[in-house]
């Protein structure tokens, strides 16, 4: 389903956005359609991929604590002296 809407362009983007719609051989409006779905995507591929960063780097502290709390244990398990390395 499709639906007409009106906007409104700068003259430069306008005459872009032809251009580019006629080389790849697509009608103005299906070029312009194809144009936003990407933009749109590309956002939301974008978000997703800071909320996994953020998490990478959530897990990668907490591995580290991890880490530090299971050499501590060591260390008190040996008698408190520090591990060999």
């Amino acid at each position: 389903m499709t639906a007409k809407v009106t906007l409104s362009f700068s003259d430069e983007t306008i005459e872009e956005a032809r251009r580019f719609a006629k080389r790849e051989g697509l009608s103005l409006s299906a070029w312009m359609d194809q144009a936003a779905r990407e933009k749109a995507l590309r956002e939301v591929f974008a978000a997703h991929a800071a909320v996994v960063n953020r998490a990478g780097a959530a897990l990668e502290a907490a591995a580290l604590a991890d880490a530090r709390e299971v050499g501590m244990v060591d260390d008190l398990l040996s008698g408190g002296r520090p591990r060999a390395a």
